[in-house]
C-alpha cells in the first residue's frame, strides 16, 4: 500500500473538556503512523450546535495548528449529520484515509495502527467494535443487544453487535457513502449498506474521561427506530400479514356467530367479549397506523429536500 493523506473526522457536542485530551493521545500516535501516513494528520472537527466553549477551542486549535480545520453547525442538528459534514469536508481536503472517531476517547486513538495494518494488507474499511458493554447500565446493553438481533433479522444489510462508528476507510469508501442522498441517515447501516470488504477488530469498552453522554435512553430509542425505518420494510409486511389474519379470523368468528344464532338462537350476554374484540382490534389497527404514519414521517422528510445541516462556520 502506498502513502497517502490522513484526515481524522470528530463530531463534537459540548467536547470543550475532551479535545485536549484526544488531542493529547493523538500527538502518541501520529509518529506510529508514519509508515503508511505522508504529511501532518488533518483533522475536521465538527461542532454541532455546542453550547460551551467549544467552538472557542476549535477556532484556537485551528489558530495554532493549521492542519486542524472545523465545520460549525447553526444549530444542533445531530450526530449524523456533523459525520456527513464531517466526510464532505473530509473528501474537500482530498485525504486518501479518512478515519471517523468520537471526541470522549471511548474510542481509543491507538487502535488507528491496527486499523492502518489492516487497510494496507488490502481491506477497505477497518472498523472497531466492542466486545463488552462494561460499565452501561445493564438495561441499555440489553435493548442494545436486542436492537441488533432484530434489525439483523428484518434487514438486508449485517450491522456488527457493539459496532462504533470508529472506523479508517480508503477514499473509494467515503465517496461511495457520500453519494447516498437521504436526510434521514443511520450511519451504522450506511456503513454496511454500501458493501466493500471490512475487517472488525475488538476492543473492551472504554468510559468516558469527562462529560457525560448526549444520549438518553429515549434518544436511544428513536435513534433504533430511524435505524429500522432505513433498512427494512418488514414491519409493514407484518401489517399485511397481520390484517390477512385478522380477517380470515373475523370470517371464522362470523360463522361461528351465524351457526350458533340458527342454532340457539341469538342471546344478549357477551358485551365484555365484545369489547375485548373491539378493544383488541381497535389497538392493534392504532398499532399499525403508527408503523406506517412512521414511514411515511420519512418520506415527508425526503421529499422536502431540507439540506442535511446548515453551516455558520469553517475554516
Amino acid at each position: 500500500m502506498e502513502r497517502g493523506s490522513l484526515c481524522v473526522v470528530v463530531p463534537c457536542h459540548n467536547e470543550e473538556q475532551s479535545l485536549p485530551a484526544l488531542f493529547e493521545q493523538m500527538a502518541q500516535v501520529e509518529p506510529r503512523l508514519a509508515e503508511w501516513v505522508e504529511g501532518p494528520v488533518q483533522y475536521v472537527l465538527v461542532n454541532d450546535g455546542s453550547t460551551d466553549g467549544t467552538l472557542d477551542l476549535l477556532r484556537s486549535l485551528h489558530r495554532r495548528r493549521p492542519e486542524v480545520h472545523y465545520v460549525s453547525f447553526s444549530r444542533n442538528f445531530g450526530k449524523e449529520a456533523g459525520l456527513a459534514a464531517g466526510l464532505r469536508k473530509a473528501r474537500d481536503l482530498d485525504a486518501d484515509f479518512v478515519a471517523v472517531m468520537d471526541a470522549d476517547l471511548q474510542d481509543p486513538p491507538m487502535l488507528l495502527t491496527q486499523m492502518f495494518a489492516h487497510v494496507a494488507d488490502g481491506c477497505d474499511v477497518a472498523a472497531a467494535y466492542r466486545v463488552s458493554r462494561a460499565g452501561e447500565p445493564p438495561v441499555r446493553s440489553w435493548f442494545a443487544n436486542r436492537f441488533y438481533d432484530i434489525i439483523n433479522r428484518i434487514s438486508d444489510v449485517e450491522m456488527k453487535s457493539g459496532a462504533r462508528d470508529f472506523r479508517l476507510m480508503t477514499r473509494h469508501v467515503v465517496d461511495a457513502i457520500l453519494t447516498l442522498p437521504e436526510t434521514s441517515r443511520f450511519s451504522k447501516g450506511i456503513f454496511s449498506w454500501v458493501g466493500f470488504e471490512t475487517t472488525w477488530i475488538p476492543y473492551e469498552n472504554v468510559e468516558r474521561e469527562h462529560g457525560s453522554s448526549n444520549w438518553s435512553f429515549f434518544s436511544l430509542m428513536h435513534y433504533a427506530l430511524d435505524g429500522i425505518v432505513a433498512f427494512s420494510t418488514v414491519p409493514l409486511e407484518l401489517i399485511s400479514i397481520s390484517g390477512l389474519l385478522v380477517c380470515f379470523a373475523a370470517a371464522l368468528f362470523l360463522l361461528f356467530v351465524l351457526v350458533r344464532a340458527l342454532a340457539f338462537g341469538d342471546p344478549v350476554a357477551g358485551w365484555p367479549s365484545l369489547m375485548c374484540v373491539i378493544l383488541l382490534l381497535g389497538g392493534a389497527i392504532l398499532f399499525g397506523l403508527g408503523i406506517v404514519g412512521l414511514y411515511l414521517s420519512k418520506v415527508y422528510a425526503e421529499v422536502k429536500r431540507r439540506p442535511l445541516y446548515i453551516v455558520k462556520e469553517e475554516a
